[in-house]
Formats: C-alpha cells, sequence, structure tokens
C-alpha cells in the first residue's frame, strides 16, 4: 500500500548547500547552468579573464557598469580574475579543483588540455570532480573545432527547416534555444545524475554536452515522421502550421490569437465558437477570425474550454495576473545599487534560495 504524504511547501532547503562549483564559461549556457546549480544552494566560483571578464559584461542594456544580462545570469555567484595562460594562476585554479565538486566549461575542445586544467589533469588530484564541458558539436567528429552559435546549431540540425515565412524563408527563432534548451538544461540534468552517481560510485565523472545533439528531442515529431519514411516539410506538420487546429490567427486590429484546439472536443467547440464547420481549413477560419477585433476573440473565448490565448507582449506577460499569482519574478538581482526582477529559473520554490535579492559578482580588479 502506498501512503499519500503530504506537499511539501517548504521554501529554501537549497539541497545543493555546501557543492562548490568552478565556472569558467562566459556568455549563455555555462552561466544559465550554474545560475540553476546557485539557485538551488551550490558555491559557484567564476573564473574571468583579468581587465574584461565575461564578455557579457559588456552587453546592452547596463545595470549600472555591466550589463542587465550579465546580472541576470550571474545573480549570486562570486568571481575572481586569473589569467589561465599564467602558470601562477594555473597553479592556483588546480588548488581550487581540489575543492571542488563540479568545472563547467565551454571552450573549444582541447584547449582546457593545452592550459593543463582537462578532466584528466584536475581528476588526477580530486577523483570525485564531475567535469562538464559544454560545447556546439561535442568533443569528437568533423565539426568539433568549428566556430558556432545557436543560429548555426538550429540550421545544421534541421530545426530551422520545419517553419517558413510567405516566401519560403526559415523562421528566425525568437530564443537560442540551441543555447539553453540544448546546453544549460542538459549541463543541468547530467550534472546532477553524475552527483547522484559519486554517490554511489565515489567517482567523478567527465561530461560531454553537444549544444546541436541535444536540439534532436526538440523535434520529436518530425523525427518520428521522417523515421516512419515521410520527412515533414515546412509548416506542413501538426504542429508547424500544418493545420488549422494549430496556427496562429491574426486578428482585425492586428493582434494574433495563437489557436491550438488539437483535440476533437477542443476543436468541436472553437468551430461552434467561431462559426466553422468542423471541416473548415485554415484559410476558412483565418477570415473569420480576421473580421473580428481581438478584444472580440478574447471575450468569446474566455469561458471556453478550447485552448485558444491572444498573444501578449511580453511586457504584458510578466504583469498577467497568473505570473503575478504565482509570485514568478519574486526574487531580485542587483548590481551597484541598481535592483531588477531575478529570472525565474526551473527550479521549484522549495529548492530555491529564500534571500530575495542577490547581488552580482563585480568585476574583480
Amino acid at each position: 500500500m502506498f501512503m499519500r504524504s503530504e506537499t511539501n511547501t517548504r521554501e529554501g532547503s537549497r539541497p545543493l548547500l555546501g557543492l562548490k562549483v568552478l565556472d569558467f564559461s562566459s556568455l549563455l549556457p555555462g552561466p544559465m547552468a550554474s545560475l540553476i546549480l546557485a539557485e538551488a544552494g551550490a558555491e559557484v566560483i567564476k573564473i574571468e579573464r583579468p581587465g574584461q571578464g565575461d564578455e557579457m559584461r559588456g552587453y546592452e542594456p547596463k545595470l549600472g557598469p555591466d550589463s542587465a544580462v550579465f546580472a541576470l545570469l550571474n545573480r549570486g555567484k562570486s568571481s575572481v580574475a586569473l589569467d589561465l595562460k599564467n602558470p601562477t594562476d594555473v597553479a592556483r585554479v588546480r588548488a581550487m579543483a581540489m575543492e571542488a565538486d563540479v568545472v563547467i566549461e565551454q571552450f573549444r575542445p582541447g584547449v582546457m588540455k593545452r592550459l593543463g586544467l582537462s578532466y584528466d589533469d584536475l581528476s588526477a588530484d580530486n577523483p570525485l570532480l564531475v567535469y562538464c564541458s559544454i560545447t556546439g558539436y561535442g568533443q569528437d567528429g568533423p565539426r568539433s573545432q568549428i566556430a558556432g552559435h545557436d543560429l548555426n546549431y538550429a540550421a545544421e540540425t534541421g530545426l530551422l527547416s520545419l517553419v517558413a515565412d510567405g516566401n519560403g524563408a526559415p523562421a528566425m527563432p525568437p530564443t537560442p534555444i540551441a543555447d539553453i534548451g540544448g546546453g544549460a538544461y542538459p549541463a543541468v540534468i547530467n550534472i546532477l545524475l553524475a552527483l547522484t552517481e559519486r554517490a554511489q560510485s565515489r567517482k567523478g565523472r567527465y561530461l560531454d554536452i553537444s549544444m546541436s545533439e541535444n536540439l534532436f528531442p526538440f523535434m520529436y515529431w518530425a523525427l518520428a515522421s521522417g523515421f516512419s519514411g515521410e520527412w515533414p516539410k515546412p509548416n506542413q506538420a501538426l504542429v508547424s502550421g500544418g493545420t488549422p487546429r494549430y496556427r496562429i490567427y491574426r486578428t482585425r486590429d492586428g493582434r494574433h490569437i495563437a489557436a491550438a484546439p488539437i483535440e476533437s472536443r477542443f476543436w468541436a467547440t472553437f468551430c461552434a465558437i467561431v462559426g466553422v464547420a468542423e471541416t473548415a481549413d485554415s484559410a476558412a477560419v483565418e477570415a473569420v477570425i480576421g473580421a473580428q477585433d481581438s478584444a472580440f476573440w478574447r471575450e468569446r473565448f474566455a469561458d471556453a474550454d478550447v485552448c485558444c490565448a491572444e498573444v501578449l507582449p511580453l511586457e504584458a506577460a510578466v504583469h498577467d495576473p497568473q505570473i503575478v499569482a504565482r509570485q514568478v519574478f519574486m526574487r531580485t538581482v542587483s548590481s551597484a545599487g541598481h535592483t531588477i526582477p531575478a529570472l525565474p529559473l526551473p527550479v521549484v520554490s522549495a529548492f530555491r534560495d529564500p534571500v530575495r535579492n542577490r547581488p552580482s559578482p563585480s568585476l574583480p580588479s
């Protein structure tokens, strides 16, 4: 017999307290991965270049001397400036690594080895070390040494080919999906798996995270179709615009309705509200939706169980009553006396830092 336990709503247990992370990464993938670990209690020490630091510090808009994005991604971390080409600083890093639990780096394959800071180098002194390398293409293979960014990985894995505009050009992704979904999140998942394994084996682990490879799970439906004999064409599959049951429709006042009544019961209700036959195609639905303003459809869909929503500007979305009620942006990050809401990371409140405000690290002198 299974016993139902009470839901644990206690905030701030911070299960990673006592975990020490050395983060050699910059920009987005590695810093977001270490941010998630920091929010759950880990001590994260950024290793930055003297004088310049993380390139993200120089981005716009600014929050004090650094960029707002840098502040968001590095809330609650500390930082040291070390020249990884200086033998004295390398020796200091190796000493720090002897007391660390996790190392995160995102240099091209081979760079850390040339610096004397590879997994083999550091694990020789610290066999319990979990060492995570995040790269675009992985540690080996014909593209392993090629420079790339998020858009390149989305292009080369076929992701960009699935949705096109009226001229047949691939649609521009609204977010760096490879950096976050292919890099940061898989890094955290595998670091936690390696730490779990370490608790049993008393051995560390090397982790090879390829951002491009980790995009394929996002295309599960396209892969299922292709491996079954028919590779999808742009805008023709179920979730890429190939059906009136999953599309974005423009309203008369230039706003948009995201309609996703895929299941038959939702589709029947949708068609009844809109006033089209259940056999209607996308053009027919588009004509009806386009004949009324967004406020009209917002009211019609408000109390209907039909999976339709108005496309909100980001400014409106962060102030949506649902987001406010859930206190999604309750935590803040500060930099040089300036404060903004912190990133609402995918860590439940029970495991997140209970302190409402944490600073981002200033550039070490």
